[in-house]
Parts: C-alpha cells; structure tokens; sequence
C-alpha cells in the first residue's frame, strides 16, 4: 500500500532536516468515510456519570443535563452503557426488559429528551446492546423456569440435562467469566432436581439460545425499537459468543476464550461460531432500511487481530473494538507492532481501526500505565492488595498514551473521566464492592468496581459534584477534589485541556480519517514516529528524553517550551499547512 502524492506532500518542506527521514507507509484512508469510521464516541456508564435525582445513582437526566460538556470536549457520538430494566445484579448487563428504562436511571420520556438534547447538540446516541444474556427475572426466562422440560419457552434458552447417575454433574466443564461454574440447575414445576442451564457469565444472566429463530426475531424488534427513538446504532455486548458449537463440548482453555498453550482460541466452542455471521448479516440490513449513518460495533474479544476483522467485512458488523491495542504495554515496538497489525487486519475488508485505551471492565490507563514495569496488567481491578500505580507516572504516560492514540487514522472511543486523568479507586472495602465477580470469586478477584466510581464534577460540592445529596453509589477517593472538572477547566496544562486541545486539532486536520506513514529516522530507542496528513505524531515510551524536530508545536503531553521530548511524553508537531 502506498500513500499519495498529496499524503506525502507536508514533508517536501522538511529535506533540509536531517532528523527527518523516509516515510514508512502503512495506512492510507478510504475516500468514502462514513461518520463513525472516523469518530470519536465518549462511553457513558450511567451509573457513575451524574445524579440528577439525589439516590446517589447516575440517570438519564443527568446525563441530559451535562451533555453539551461532552460536545464541547469534541466527541461525535455517546454511547450509553445499559439503562434498561434490571435488578443490577451486573451493572445493567442482566436486562429484564430490553423496551424500556429501568426507574432507577429514569423514564422512556428521559430517553427521548436525551436523544433530543443530543441531537441539539451534534450527538449521535449509541445503544448498548446485550444479546447473549438476559436476566433471570425476564419473563421469558420466567416462562422457561415454569415450563416443562423440552418446552417452546424453554427452547428460547440453553437447558441441558446433567451428567452423572442422577444428572447431578452440569453438562460440560465450562467455566463462568466471573468464576465458578457456567451452569445452575433448576428446581422443575414438580419439585424435583431438573436441568441445568447455560450463564457464561453470572448465574443471575441466562444465556439466549441462538439456534432457536425466535430468540433472533424477538432481538430484531429490539433493534427497531431503540432506531425508531432516534438511536444511531449498537455497541453489542460479548457479541462473538452469542452462537455455541453444536454438542457443546467440554473445553479445558481459559473461560474467556483466549489462547493458551495447546488451546488456541478459535477453538473455543463458546465463542467465534461461524453461524454468527448470518445473525449480523440480518442486523445490518436492518439498520441500512434507517439510513447509512447507523453502526454496529462489536465487543469481540478475540485473538488473534485477522480473526476479529472477520466480524466486520463490509456485509456485517461495522466496528469492533481493538483489545490488543487496549492491552499493549507503553512499550514503543508493542505499540508499533499492535498498529500495525491492526491496520493490515482491517484494510484487508474495508473496515475502519478502532482505537480505546479505558472501558468499564478493565483498570483504567491512567492506573494501569502506572503499575511496576510497563503497565502489563489490563486485569480487571485493583485492590488495596495488589501493588499499588505510581499515580503521578500514570497519569503522565495517559496524557502520552491519548495522545498517541487520537493521532492515529480510524475510530477512538474514551471512557468518560478519562480526560481528566482518573485512575481506579484501589481501596474500595469489601462491604462497599458490587461487582457480582467479587462476590463469585468469594474476594479472590477484585473485580471492575475500581474503575466505575462516580466521576467528579465540581471541587468542594458534595459527592464532588456527581450528586446534590452527597450520596454517591461507590466512595469517591479524595483524590476527585483536584481532578474535578471545574478545576482543570481552569489549568490550561490540565488533563481536560489537553484533550479539548487534541480533540480539536484532531478534528480540524481530520485525522480519524488520515494516512499513517512511520517516520524511521525518528523511531528507535523507545520513541515511535508517524505522519498523518499534516501533523507528526511522536511518542517517547523510553527513559532519555529525545530532541524534537525544528517544527511548530501544535499539542503536547509535557512540559511546553522544552525543545526536547521527555521521557513519557508524546506531542504533535505541524508539516505544513
């Protein structure tokens, strides 16, 4: 692949620069983005966002009210982790009722002013989609509990009769993501011991079965439900294991379906089935009958990189996010191998990159780059146990880390608080934990509590902000009182102005939709280099600061003025204009 004359025309001016080398192509854009192949989506966790009602529980209202923040950051769309009927005994991802808002978060009249608000605003609104599972409590698990065995309603779900002399033993060795078993037998109508069925994750989450046409039927009215009141699209939950293989043979590698020796990971009977294709196939065409601005982004946890680009050739999935470049370590050739791989992955069927470095499930990068080491560990939290981030190298290596990352061409999806430099709260008390793992796992994993503690607003206010009532659902640590977001509005060197900083450059440049050419003679000795239209990307992931080319600084993560690029740090650098 090679990039255009246009492409490399912003270096022509920089020959009497002998820092500044041949370029390396790698990526060049397709002429023919849609909006989402380039956006920058901000995920919500509605929990944690903001408390409009005083129960110390994010809502929709107040996410309403606080809105316009998000479009002034400079994000394209929200996506909206769930808000649907529940008992919560997953943070929303047991749904009772995929038609309606659970009263804890609000009113389907909360919804539509939401999506109003955003529309106001230049949002667009993504839904959180959980096909795989429901919750217990939905009445069509209910039904399958008060039916008989080999019922219709029962053959919405995956009921098996046990193993053993008396069906005493669960039908195979699957294991639950959130520890112990993947099944749980029944008490039958009559009484008696019965079947077992299937929960990939907490034995509260049912899994669909997919085999069945109703299931997709029913998810099909689902779909349209949420388009008809002005949704843009789906991010779909564990949207690689909605379909088993058939038998459901027992599988001795990691629960998550990750490789391990003598387990490669496409051998997962869970996850990865190829008649899952045809369920997405049906989605799309779905969502192009409500025009072509609608996506679908899968969360597909699947190795390796080509693999995952198979749920998004041009007929099915639109997006799927990039785990391996949320786990790379701050390490310049992970990182420059991982984009790489990344781009020859989904160039090959015409998707765009998708880039992340925080979610709700994994420990956020301001933390996680401040572990011992390199910040190999994503995990799924920290507690007071584990060794503890060095905040102050954490938060400089995100700051680096963004920037990086909203300098690459594709799709970027920030975590909301992550641009004011939160890290985990570590030292949340086993009392005080909601995390169903932590409780499965009788403490043994912590859990993603650290990561979805309610995000600060104002310094001083109650609850930082988050709540009128001082109430806040998990404890705020002290920290959120100077990482609060009217305090750094005021920093010009804050972390919320490096990213509005960024965000705008980025969208003025139209970078999401640019080229990417490494720079080699500025690669090396942990520092990584790349074109992108006009701005040079440069990233130090060493430990000696590297002097920066004799170019206009447009953005960077350090200190300004400095004619050399420090250790942890990243900045952007004007070509040409």
């Amino acid at each position: 692949m090679a990039l255009s004359t246009a492409a490399l025309a912003p270096l022509s001016g920089l020959a009497e620069n002998p820092i500044v080398g041949p370029l390396v192509p790698v990526h060049e854009a397709s002429s023919s983005d849609d909006w989402w192949r380039s956006a920058v989506i901000y995920q919500i966790y509605p929990r944690s966002f903001r408390d409009a009602s005083g129960d110390g529980v994010g809502d929709l209202a107040g996410i309403t009210a606080e809105l316009h923040h998000i479009a002034d950051l400079g994000a394209d769309a929200v996506w909206l982790s769930p808000f649907y009927v529940s008992p919560q005994r997953d943070g929303g991802y047991d749904v009772a009722d995929y038609r309606d808002v659970d009263p804890l978060f609000g009113t389907l009249a909360d919804f539509d002013a939401l999506a109003a608000r955003a529309r106001e605003l230049g949002l667009h609104i993504i839904v959180d989609l959980v096909p795989n599972h429901c919750s217990s409590e939905h009445t069509m698990f209910r039904a399958a509990l008060a039916s008989g065995h080999g019922s219709p309603a029962r053959d919405h779900f995956i009921f098996r009769d046990g193993r053993g002399e008396h069906g005493e033993l669960p039908p195979n060795n699957w294991e639950s993501h959130f520890g112990g078993p993947a099944w749980t037998r029944i008490t039958e109508p009559d009484g008696t011991a019965g079947q077992w069925y299937l929960h990939l994750f907490d034995s509260s989450q049912p899994d669909f079965n997919w085999d069945n046409p109703a299931v997709g039927d029913e998810f099909e009215r689902v779909l349209r439900f949420w388009l008809d009141r002005g949704a843009a699209g789906f991010r779909v939950d564990v949207a690689h294991a909605l379909v088993k293989a058939a038998g459901l043979p027992d599988w001795g590698g990691k629960a998550d379906g990750g490789s391990s020796p003598g387990f490669p990971g496409h051998l997962a009977p869970m996850f990865g089935q190829p008649a899952l294709r045809d369920v997405y196939r049906r989605w799309r065409a779905i969502l192009a009958e409500y025009g072509p601005d609608r996506v679908l982004c899968a969360e597909a946890n699947v190795d390796p990189l080509d693999r995952m680009a198979q749920w998004v050739a041009p007929d099915q999935l639109h997006q799927a996010f990039n785990f391996p470049f949320l786990g790379a370590p701050f390490e310049a050739e992970a990182l420059r191998a991982v984009v790489n791989a990344s781009f020859e992955a989904f160039d090959a069927v015409g998707a765009p990159t998708t880039w992340v470095l925080s979610n709700h499930d994994v420990v956020r990068h301001a933390s996680r780059l401040g572990l011992p080491g390199v910040g190999l560990n994503v995990g799924e939290g920290l507690g007071p146990e584990d060794p503890q981030p060095d905040v102050a190298l954490g938060r400089t290596r995100a700051r680096a880390a963004t920037l990086f990352m909203l300098g690459l061409p594709g799709s970027a999806y920030l975590y909301q608080g992550e641009e004011l430099g939160l890290v985990d709260n570590t030292f949340i008390a086993p009392h005080e934990r909601q995390d169903p793992t932590f409780h499965r796992t009788g403490g043994e994993r912590v859990g993603r509590d650290g990561c979805r503690v309610p995000i600060p607003w104002r310094s001083g206010a109650p609850a930082h902000g988050f709540s009128e009532s001082g109430a806040s659902w998990l404890p705020q640590p002290e920290l959120w009182a100077e990482l609060a977001r009217d305090a750094q509005a005021l920093a010009s060197e804050s972390h919320l102005n490096l990213y509005r900083r960024a965000l705008s450059h980025r969208r003025e440049r139209v970078l999401g939709a640019g080229s990417l050419a490494w720079v080699p003679d500025l690669c090396g000795d942990g520092v990584l280099a790349f074109a992108n239209g006009t701005i040079l990307v440069m990233l130090n992931a060493g430990e000696s600061a590297v002097p920066l080319p004799l170019l206009e600084v447009a953005v960077r993560s350090g200190e300004t003025g400095s004619a050399d690029l420090g250790p942890g740090e990243a900045a952007w650098l004007i070509l040409g204009e």
